[in-house]
């Protein structure tokens, strides 16, 4: 289960608590939306067929792959296929390359999703197996399928930039250093990333 809206308002007003500049912001603009999504091999699989593609394409691509392999298929299912099937379906050599190596590990018995390590720099380091799965994808699952309240995707930049915004910060961090800046918001660092985005969204300022 993803952060929800209760625990997200209860760790930004402990946040706030400590942090004026949050305080203020929250005020403003008030809290985020909780976003939960669904455990297991099919949210990793949207993220694949998502990258690097518009929304309507991804949303497209996915349609194809439920009309040719069921909407409860499993990571079996997808092996089934071979390459021409499933580039109808409009997935890149690439892409497909990806989806493999997520459903291998799946029914290798490798990746199990209801067994990640509790460690969440293992869990990433497992995730990352998935050929097409880097840091960045990995923390998103973690924050959002399984509700880790302490991740923090540093990489990203929309909390970058929000991080920039929220501490007045003369230009926008690194990822090194986005992560430095958000030790002493440990352990509620998920919540907090919820909120950079957010907030990111809330502003009118062009990055």
């Amino acid at each position: 289960m993803g952060l929800t809206g209760e625990k997200l308002r209860a760790d930004l007003d402990a946040l706030a608590a400590r942090e004026p500049r949050l305080a203020a912001e929250l005020a403003r603009i008030g809290y985020p939306e909780a976003r939960i999504r669904a455990r297991g091999t099919k949210t990793l699989l949207r993220t694949i067929v998502g990258q690097q593609v518009s929304v309507a394409a991804a949303a497209s691509m996915w349609r194809k792959l439920e009309a040719e392999l069921g909407e409860d298929f499993t990571p079996a299912c997808l092996l089934q296929r071979d390459f021409e099937t499933l580039r109808a379906c409009g997935l890149s050599r690439q892409k497909q390359g990806y989806a493999r190596s997520l459903c291998e590990l799946v029914e290798a018995g490798e990746l199990d999703f209801d067994r990640l390590p509790a460690d969440d720099e293992e869990a990433i380091a497992l995730l990352t197996r998935i050929k097409g799965i880097g840091r960045w994808s990995a923390e998103i699952y973690l924050l959002f399928a399984e509700g880790r309240p302490d991740i923090w995707p540093a990489g990203d930049l929309a909390v970058q930039e929000g991080v920039k915004r929220l501490l007045a910060l003369p230009e926008r961090p690194a990822e090194k250093a986005t992560r430095a800046l958000a030790a002493n918001w440990s352990p509620q660092r998920g919540s907090m990333a919820i909120f950079t985005w957010h907030y990111y969204a809330a502003s009118r300022e062009p990055v």
